[in-house]
């Protein structure tokens, strides 16, 4: 079995376009989270807030041919892939094109503008906004395949569009492709676009927070006065190295991927099981072969729904007990980024394992008596100088995932 190692990583984030920036932002303990007034005009839709991408701008070399078939995911993808691949030095480089390098990437959806015009044209039985790009815009698969096709990749392609854990599924089935040697390089990740849409699935599972005249208290995971999630949206990318191959070439190494694992509920498409969440973290810690008590951090999912929380912190001290291991959740900064979120939270973990400071959960003030009894980071960041890491994330549909990295 091969080595498994990050080398590059981009971001696109309601934090910031680059690692250093969300970083920074992170020390700040202020929210990303805004009042929108386009979503005023949405009847009955009760959530005025999320947490949008504000600096994010095309780059200027990305023309009118290279954008046709990307909508704002595929270009947030597109974008952080880019910076991913120039922060690993291999922008251009001939591995990405010979076959040895491949693409693992997902979001929740295509593009969501373009999915409403396929619908138009049944509403209004008149096709008028439809062109050749938009078939590639609106698919699942589409962040993948404009990834391959915009840096002409020719190894494996792996969509990954599993809501939620669209992300941390991206970057495992990565790993997993160079571990077996299958692969040397991939580039691994996730995206999501902000919409509408969106923010009225979870709207009527009433899972939404509506605290719309105070953002910033908004979400609040793990505490007791949570209301529910607020949407955001981004890309994550990171690039995925055989170590031997990124020792040679005498790469910068952000960490060690050395343990992962998913599996599924298969009791409830949107109830989260606590017991198939817990056994999920049991196995990506077999995948890695260490105890429990050798992770000295836990970044976790932390939607701040009702019951999403008190089933993955029951979960987690299932497995950790006895450990007081400080768990935090970014989300309680950048919102749920759906399926980007696996990705930008797993680069901001190896980014703060590797600062040795980790964020607190903001607004968690008073923990739920219902949710399970951890070490949460609360009110300051604090320092820390662990080892490995744990980031956890879990998805509609019962899909669960757990990736754990090591400082190297």
């Amino acid at each position: 079995m091969k080595r498994v190692v990050v080398t590059g990583m981009g971001l696109v984030s309601p934090l910031g376009c680059t690692t250093d920036k969300a970083f920074c932002r992170l020390m700040e303990y202020k929210n990303c989270v805004k009042h929108l007034k386009e979503l005023e005009e949405y009847k009955n839709l009760n959530a005025k807030i999320a947490a949008p991408v504000l600096d994010f701008k095309i780059p200027e070399h990305f023309t009118r041919k290279v954008t046709r078939t990307m909508g704002t995911v595929s270009l947030y993808a597109a974008s952080s892939a880019e910076d991913a691949l120039k922060d690993a030095g291999l922008f251009g480089d001939e591995i990405i094109t010979n076959g040895k390098t491949g693409v693992s990437y997902g979001s929740s959806s295509g593009s969501l503008e373009t999915i409403i015009d396929f619908y138009s044209m049944e509403v209004e039985k008149e096709i008028k906004k439809i062109n050749s790009g938009s078939y590639i815009k609106m698919m699942s698969q589409t962040t993948s395949v404009n990834l391959s096709l915009h840096f002409k990749t020719t190894g494996r392609l792996i969509p990954s569009s599993s809501a939620c854990t669209s992300g941390s599924m991206g970057i495992g089935f990565a790993y997993e492709a160079i571990k077996n040697g299958h692969q040397t390089v991939m580039i691994a990740g996730g995206a999501e676009e902000l919409h509408a849409t969106q923010i009225a699935i979870f709207d009527t599972l009433y899972a939404t927070s509506t605290k719309n005249d105070t953002p910033n208290l908004t979400p609040k995971p793990f505490d007791r006065e949570r209301d529910g999630l607020v949407i955001g949206e981004g890309a994550g990318t990171l690039i995925l190295e055989e170590y031997e191959h990124a020792k040679k070439r005498g790469a910068k190494i952000y960490a060690e991927i050395i343990g992962f694992a998913t599996n599924s509920d298969g009791t409830h498409i949107t109830n989260p099981n606590k017991e198939t969440m817990a056994i999920v973290m049991k196995n990506a810690l077999d995948c890695a072969k260490i105890s429990p008590k050798e992770v000295g951090y836990i970044n976790a999912h932390g939607t701040a729904t009702l019951q999403g929380d008190v089933a993955e912190s029951l979960a987690t001290e299932k497995v950790f007990k006895g450990c007081n291991t400080p768990i935090s959740t970014i989300k309680s900064y950048t919102g749920h980024t759906l399926g980007a979120c696996g990705a930008i939270e797993a680069i901001l973990s190896i980014e703060m394992m590797n600062r040795g400071w980790f964020c607190p959960t903001l607004n968690l003030e008073n923990p739920d008596e219902n949710c399970g009894k951890l070490n949460y980071i609360k009110d300051k960041g604090v320092e820390l100088r662990p080892e490995i890491i744990m980031s956890n994330n879990f998805a509609f549909g019962g899909i669960n995932t757990s990736l754990i990295f090591r400082k190297i």
